[in-house]
């Protein structure tokens, strides 16, 4: 890239960072791609060779599948009791236990055992493919020892859970096993083996827990029938032991208790009852015998009570002769015999009423005592029974725990005999819940390798990989690369991007210069060197004289011997390709040098870099061309003491130089070379031996008086200086340079190394006129930069006459 800074060189100011924007996101992945798509495109290309070869050497695979059910209902024929609540279903966490149960390898070594895959060399020994191949071949180098049975198992072992897929089918209690195998047929025997070993190991797995559980049950049964025993017969013990006599489900004592107080009740009653008859013929005795109506009634109360027949009929008759007597006193008068002796009847049987009732009463007398005492008897047997009573409750306490005890344990008993039952039962008919519903064919089921998903993963893979590497490398990248880079690291102007140009690009078939079209109008056959007062004085871009007339002195013309001849050099190029983006580049850094100041504060230009072979001859010499081509008197030195590679190239039979004048050996017209094309003058430096003190040189006074001097003879001094980093000749050049320009080789100067050079080189610094860009791939560089790709584009030189 050509470009011209016309403006010193200031600091650029960093903007404040802000979050990239979308278009700025993708403009950076854009251009990213677009610097890095060579090594992106190779890495997705070797992705893609990978992947092909893992295909054409990985063996093809085949998937049998067989489904098994978990099914609990199964179970519900032989279930001698339901559950409670219903069916019971088997949780979610009971199905993934059995897939985990699949994967065991319990079931791995008994389907290995089954199918005798020991002999299978599918599972001994390693299979096809690349990375098989290449193991074999080492591990034959090396010969191993016959692995034992054991190491062989473990291995069949570990490549068939490696192949075995188990997963459940949703949330149902499917479980689907596949199994991958070289061959159809291997696939489906091995899944199907795995589902029978499953069912099996589950079978087996029963009958062993029940077998366990019955001999278990058996002990335990011994063990509480015993205690069973123990407690019941301490039940009877203690009964005997306390006279506890159980009778009808009732105790002894408790029947006696109640028939004493029933006896004892009717005894209470029969002794109230015949006191109450004993008072009331006490009561009719006791009353007044003349007062017949209170005798009757009272005896007709009694005899009601009574039921005393003699008193019953004595009373009818009395009534009778009662009722004569009233009715023959109404009739003959009271005073009539007949009256009188019904009277005197009457009389007698109250009499005998009475003596009856005395007698009665007496009776009633010995019923009373008879009554109390039986009362009292029944209260006595009853005071003692329930004494009695007392003692046999507080037994009881004790006897309840101890018929509680033994009750728990015939219980318990009972029930572990229950259990024993039942577990005998399914010893003798086992049965599993889960069974094939589905299994697996012979029928060819590729899977693997899968063609289309590899290539897809390689090429979404590959893309990430590549863009990866890519940002890696961009990362890593820290070298100079396009202008914007040089300003903003160096904070230093651009002067020009100087394309490479290389021996096939300069040189055709005959070791001629490759010319343009337009080169060769231009180019011409080399003139006689004339003086320089003798040539006409071009005026500048300021209008002043570039030549002074008025110093007077000439410079001498050289000798034959003296004369730069046309070589091969690549600062040539642009004499020989003017309108070559080449040339352009140069002319861009004249006019940079031309506009920096005036012509007195600019005259002498050092052209240094940071690191050797970055081209900083080839552009002092190339620049000096073009200078000298416009008209200007200009001189070229070659200021590398250490190594002057320019000298070498362009008057390499040269016997003085720079040295030897400093020294004062021989004048300085005496060893200037001077081109016959374009009247450059080439002062040289010749070295015979290795020079150690070159700063002390280039820093001395005759050097300074020197370049003094060779300021008032040209107008422009191009100094080829050494290299900033291997040594300190630029340090010694600040009496003599006005400004720098700093040669950086695009795509290799490291931007640390540049960036430390100059800051312990703070006098190339200060006064640096820019920076050039050699070396640059246009093609490339065009990559880098996204904004000015178009500027590097052929076609805008084409239109005004330009080619490469």
């Amino acid at each position: 890239m050509l470009q011209t800074r016309i403006t010193p060189p200031r600091e650029i100011e960093t903007p404040a960072q802000e979050s990239p924007s979308l278009e700025q996101t993708i403009s950076t992945a854009v251009a990213l791609i677009g610097r890095q798509y060579p090594v992106m495109i190779f890495v997705l290309c070797l992705c893609i060779g990978f992947a092909g070869v893992y295909l054409l050497t990985a063996p093809k695979r085949f998937t049998g599948t067989a489904v098994l059910l978990i099914d609990s209902r199964k179970m519900q024929g032989l279930q001698t009791q339901a559950p409670a609540g219903g069916d019971s279903p088997i949780d979610s966490a009971m199905v993934d236990s059995q897939v985990e149960v699949l994967k065991s390898e319990t079931i791995a070594t008994s389907v290995i055992k089954q199918l005798n895959l020991l002999n299978s060399p599918e599972f001994t020994a390693n299979e096809g493919g690349l990375l098989s191949s290449i193991s074999d071949l080492f591990s034959g180098l090396f010969p191993e020892q016959r692995p034992s049975e054991d190491a062989l198992m473990r291995t069949a072992i570990g490549k068939l859970i490696g192949n075995l897929s188990i997963k459940r089918v949703g949330l149902s209690y499917v479980i689907e096993i596949s199994y991958q195998a070289l061959s159809p047929e291997q696939a489906a025997r091995v899944a199907n083996a795995v589902a029978e070993g499953y069912i099996n190991d589950s079978l087996e797995s029963k009958y062993q827990a029940s077998r366990r559980a019955a001999v278990w049950l058996q002990d335990r049964l011994k063990e509480l029938r015993t205690q069973a025993s123990t407690a019941e017969r301490a039940v009877v013990d203690f009964k005997a032991k306390n006279n506890i006599v159980d009778a009808g489900g009732r105790l002894l004592t408790e029947q006696q208790l109640a028939e004493i107080n029933s006896s004892l009740t009717q005894a209470r009653a029969q002794r109230a009852e015949a006191q109450a008859k004993l008072e009331r013929i006490t009561a009719i005795l006791n009353a007044d015998d003349n007062d017949s109506k209170v005798i009757l009634n009272d005896l007709a109360t009694v005899t009601d009570t009574m039921n005393n027949p003699v008193i019953t009929k004595l009373r009818q008759t009395y009534l009778d002769y009662a009722a004569r007597q009233a009715d023959w006193s109404n009739r003959y008068g009271p005073t009539h015999l007949a009256v009188v002796n019904l009277r005197n009847q009457m009389r007698e049987i109250r009499h005998s009423i009475t003596e009856e009732l005395r007698r009665t009463a007496e009776v009633y007398k010995s019923d009373l005592a008879i009554a109390k005492a039986r009362e009292e008897s029944g209260q006595k047997s009853l005071n003692d029974t329930i004494a009695l009573s007392n003692g046999t409750n507080q037994a009881q306490i004790a006897l309840r725990d101890l018929e509680s005890n033994a009750q728990s344990a015939r219980a318990l008993s009972d029930n572990f005999l229950q259990l024993y039952m039942v577990s005998v039962q399914q010893q003798s008919f086992p049965i599993t819940e889960a069974r094939v519903i589905t299994q697996a064919s012979n029928a060819p089921n590729k899977t693997s390798p899968k063609t289309t998903l590899v290539l897809l993963a390689t090429l979404i893979g590959g893309a990430i990989l590549a863009g990866g590497v890519a940002i890696l490398l961009d990362m890593l990248d820290r070298v100079f690369r396009t202008v914007s880079q040089v300003e903003s690291h160096l904070h230093t102007s651009c002067l020009a991007s100087i394309p490479a140009i290389g021996s096939e690009q300069s040189m055709g078939l005959s070791g001629r210069p490759l010319l343009s079209k337009a080169g060769r109008l231009f180019n011409r056959r080399p003139k006689k060197p004339q003086p320089l007062a003798a040539k006409p004085v071009p005026a500048s871009a300021s209008g002043l004289p570039l030549g002074r007339s008025d110093i007077g002195a000439h410079i001498p013309q050289p000798h034959r011997d003296r004369l730069l001849t046309a070589n091969d050099s690549v600062g040539r190029y642009v004499i020989d390709s003017p309108f070559s983006r080449f040339a352009e580049g140069f002319r861009s850094i004249k006019l940079a040098c031309d506009l920096r100041g005036d012509e007195s504060s600019n005259k002498v230009v050092g052209i240094t870099s940071g690191l050797p072979n970055e081209g900083k001859s080839t552009i002092s010499e190339a620049l000096a061309q073009t200078v000298a081509q416009s008209g200007c008197r200009t001189l070229l030195i070659d200021g590398d003491i250490r190594n002057p590679s320019l000298t070498a190239r362009m008057a390499p039979s040269a016997k003085m130089g720079l040295i030897d004048v400093v020294l004062g050996r021989v004048d300085w017209t005496e060893a200037v070379w001077i081109d016959p094309q374009t009247n450059l003058h080439f002062l040289p430096c010749v070295v015979n031996f290795r020079f150690s003190n070159s700063s002390d040189l280039l820093a001395s006074q005759q050097m300074e008086n020197l370049f003094q001097q060779l300021r008032q003879y040209y107008d422009r001094i191009i100094l080829d200086l050494s290299p900033l980093a291997p040594v300190v000749d630029v340090r010694a050049t600040g009496a003599l340079a006005d400004s720098y320009i700093l040669v950086i080789e695009w795509a290799k100067s490291k931007v640390d190394i540049v960036e430390r050079v100059l800051c312990e080189t703070p006098i190339v610094r200060e006064r640096m006129l820019g920076a050039v860009l050699n070396k640059v791939n246009m093609s490339v560089m065009s990559r880098y930069d996204t904004y000015g790709a178009a500027y590097y584009r052929n076609r805008y030189y084409k239109r005004y006459g330009y080619v490469d």
